[in-house]
């Protein structure tokens, strides 16, 4: 690639794409707006827009939500006319990069530290070493996801904003140290609890979710096909660019309606109810975080399929800045 390709792409003026910039925006501005208005309907109460013109007022605020997002969002993208799509699509990519980013680090922090606490229940030394009361509420998940799991995702993403390295190879590595510490405990000291798998299965649900959108970034999903590969630029283009909306994003907002779309929704309740497995106070009390891992997986998709979208359209377009990636396979 040239100097001047390089310097075309990194400048945030170019060619004028506003109904494209205006729909990917617009896009972000209901997911956005779609999440605030999850958590007031969970976490507080709120009525759902099916009771717009029920006794309780409140239901208008998520109306209000809407609107506000939606018009914030058209008055960025014409006060800014002149932004490359390559610019927007690798300032998305970016703030996508740090919410997975803190997520890793979410994931990793809560799941050494629910182990070990899950460790002393499991060998009745809660009261031993966090006394009586602490002690009570630290067998309910309601305590601990409020009081321990939740400052430990604000402190990930916090870390989040220091580090430039995604994680997903030190969580992939970490895996693979507590499937060999199974190992050993259960061959060599004849030792196993529930709570070893629970770990193995929460950070494995967490690498493979939270992955995909960095994976969707740099082409490493599989792609089967006959004709793409022969294809040039500009056709590649506008076919990843029709696929990112009817393929990638509609199947994004159908897990995120279906899994999120009421508070008794198969997302939600778990979540809601601090859900934990079946094996109660034996294992980790993880479950309800497990459940959420997929609605951050429909987020993060979908916020990467617009800056996809957008780098779809700048190669239907032939602008600069078009990198090549190697296909992942056929």
């Amino acid at each position: 690639m040239s100097q001047a390709s390089d310097l075309a792409d990194l400048s945030p003026f170019g060619r004028p794409a506003p109904l494209v910039r205006m729909f990917g925006w617009i896009m972000l501005a209901l997911l956005a707006s779609f999440f605030l208005n999850n958590i007031l309907i969970v976490g507080f109460g709120f009525p759902s827009l099916g009771n717009l013109f029920g006794e309780d007022p409140r239901a208008w605020m998520l109306v209000l939500v809407y609107a506000v997002f939606i018009a914030a969002s058209a008055m960025f993208v014409l006060r800014t006319p002149d932004r490359a799509l390559r610019y927007e699509a690798r300032r998305i990519s970016d703030f996508n990069a740090y919410l997975i980013r803190g997520c890793y680090f979410a994931v990793l922090f809560t799941g050494i530290a629910d182990a070990a606490i899950a460790f002393i229940r499991v060998e009745g030394l809660l009261t031993v070493v966090f006394g009586d009361e602490l002690g009570q509420e630290l067998l309910r998940s309601r305590f601990i996801g409020p009081a321990i799991h939740f400052p430990l995702t604000v402190l990930g993403f916090a870390v989040a904003l220091f580090s430039r390295s995604l994680g997903f190879i030190w969580l992939a590595l970490l895996i693979v140290i507590a499937e060999l510490l199974i190992v050993f405990s259960r061959f060599v000291f004849s030792y196993e609890q529930a709570l070893m798998g629970d770990l193995v299965r929460y950070w494995y649900a967490a690498l493979f979710l939270f992955s995909s959108a960095y994976t969707l970034l740099h082409e490493g999903h599989v792609r089967v096909d006959v004709l793409y590969a022969g294809l040039g630029t500009r056709r590649k283009g506008r076919v990843n660019a029709v696929g990112a909306i009817l393929l990638g994003m509609s199947t994004c907002w159908a897990v995120i309606l279906i899994g999120m779309g009421s508070k008794q929704a198969i997302l939600n309740s778990p979540v809601a109810n601090f859900e934990v497995s079946q094996t109660g106070t034996a294992g980790m009390f993880i479950k309800y975080q497990m459940a959420a891992f997929l609605g951050i997986f429909a987020i993060t998709m979908l916020i990467q399929f617009v800056s996809y979208l957008f780098e779809a359209v700048a190669d239907a377009r032939l602008e600069p800045g078009h990198v090549e990636h190697e296909p992942a396979g056929h």
